[in-house]
């Protein structure tokens, strides 16, 4: 019998990629896939350091995973990928004695299969942290999980050192993919019928292709629209300061290029913006979400925001609240700050904001957003939306769901053989975190 393999994935859509990757490269070593950690030979566990307690949900894991041969007598290889397992290393293996087999680091994902192999014939405590200045993908071999969309990685690694961040340091520096891989594997992910592609990079606008200084990231844009069959582009994520002209003039005149631009802030403060070293203003940011919307009238704006960073006064809050509310995002992502290992802010900072004060703002915040977005969603009732259409409800089984051009959740009535069609949908209701409507028309 062919042996078996899961992964576990937590957090961003870098490491849902990253688990395509060892997904393929673990299919190239002749295992199968499974859902169930009871019967898989080898368990990958692909972590997220970003927010708090992100090694506390991997020691916890760890710790079932020993009951669990303690209990069935089913003892698979362990092996511990991304983030933490570059933050933590050799650690893992002395707060988890037996269980983890292998700890491999965000770098060198491609070294797996012969790490696992290893550990099969006998090997223990298996470490590769190896930095390495290539990107770090064997291409062709993800084995992509949704349907419609691919995931698509342009840049590794980060050089903003933003003084909260830990990306820095568990992904390295700035490595840039050659725009004709990019351009290879998206033409090769359309082929294999995915409607929509996600490029990926913590910073995808500073994208600059390595064999082709004139080349940007609104170059590579340009290269990615001109594939026949593919209907949409998305990226995640652009940084503020690296927003240019050229590329919204791009943005407006490529239609494959979805109306939605993820542009994280992280705080409404100037003063806070400064302690976090974002280098931009909320004066210059405010300026540049004016300048979008006059470049592009229909886009719809997401965000990333931070309460209770170190020296954060009640005045600071009060700046993020009315810089949400005057923009008017379509959705955050909004978290409290926890102070992250080896970053600039865990050395220097005083994390000096109470517990609970950090709860109180963040659910202030939320509130607000929520108004935001329903308001906005509200909006949408009466209009016909194109979607493409790329889920089936878990809970209603004859309902199916997809996203506007604008990135809005689209509920409607419809059949699972829908996936991957885009049809035109008449939204009848809303709520703050989707809309709900009827299939006019088939648009393809």
């Amino acid at each position: 019998m062919a042996r078996k393999y899961l992964i576990e994935t937590f957090g961003c859509q870098m490491n849902v990629h990253d688990s395509e990757r060892m997904a393929g490269l673990l299919e190239q070593a002749g295992y199968e896939p499974t859902t169930d950690a009871a019967d898989a030979d080898v368990l990958v566990i692909n972590t997220c350091s970003v927010r708090e307690h992100a090694e506390d949900k991997l020691y916890t894991r760890l710790g079932e995973l020993r009951e669990m041969a303690a209990e069935r007598g089913h003892d698979p290889v362990v092996a511990v990928a991304g983030c933490v397992a570059q933050q933590e290393g050799a650690k893992i293996f002395k707060r988890s004695p037996g269980v983890a087999d292998v700890v491999i680091g965000t770098q060198v994902i491609r070294r797996l299969p012969m790490l696992v192999e290893q550990a099969e014939l006998g090997a223990s405590a298996l470490l590769d942290l190896t930095s390495s200045d290539d990107v770090t993908f064997p291409l062709g071999v993800a084995r992509r999980g949704d349907p419609v969309k691919a995931y698509v990685t342009i840049i590794e690694g980060c050089n903003e050192f933003c003084s909260f961040c830990v990306v820095p340091y568990t992904r390295g520096h700035e490595r840039m993919r050659p725009k004709r891989d990019v351009v290879a594997e998206v033409r090769g992910a359309v082929e294999s019928g995915r409607r929509e592609v996600q490029l990926l990079g913590q910073i995808v606008n500073h994208y600059q292709d390595p064999d082709d200084p004139a080349c940007d990231f609104t170059g590579l844009l340009e290269a990615i629209h001109e594939i026949d069959g593919l209907e949409r582009i998305r990226f995640a994520s652009p940084h503020p300061r690296h927003v240019s002209a050229r590329f919204l003039e791009a943005m407006a005149r490529l239609p494959k290029i979805c109306r939605h631009l993820h542009l994280p802030v992280q705080s409404g403060s100037t003063r806070v913006l400064e302690a976090m070293r974002r280098r931009y203003t909320r004066e210059s940011y405010l300026d540049l979400v004016g300048r979008i919307r006059a470049s592009l009238p229909d886009v719809a704006l997401s965000t990333d925001m931070i309460v209770g960073f170190p020296g954060e006064s009640e005045a600071d809050f009060e700046d993020t609240l009315s810089l949400t509310r005057q923009v008017e995002y379509q959705s955050m992502f909004s978290f409290k700050y926890s102070p992250r290992p080896n970053t600039l802010a865990e050395k220097r900072l005083v994390d000096d904001v109470p517990e609970l004060e950090k709860t109180r703002r963040i659910v202030a915040l939320q509130a607000a957003q929520r108004q935001i977005q329903t308001r906005l969603n509200t909006a949408l009732v009466g209009q016909a939306l194109d979607v493409l259409v790329d889920a089936s409800s878990r809970r209603r089984g004859s309902e199916v769901s997809g996203r506007t051009s604008q990135n809005v959740v689209v509920n409607m009535p419809g059949l699972t053989d829908w996936i991957g069609r885009t049809v035109t949908v008449s939204v009848e209701r809303a709520g703050p975190h989707s809309v709900w409507g009827k299939v006019v028309a088939h648009a393809d």
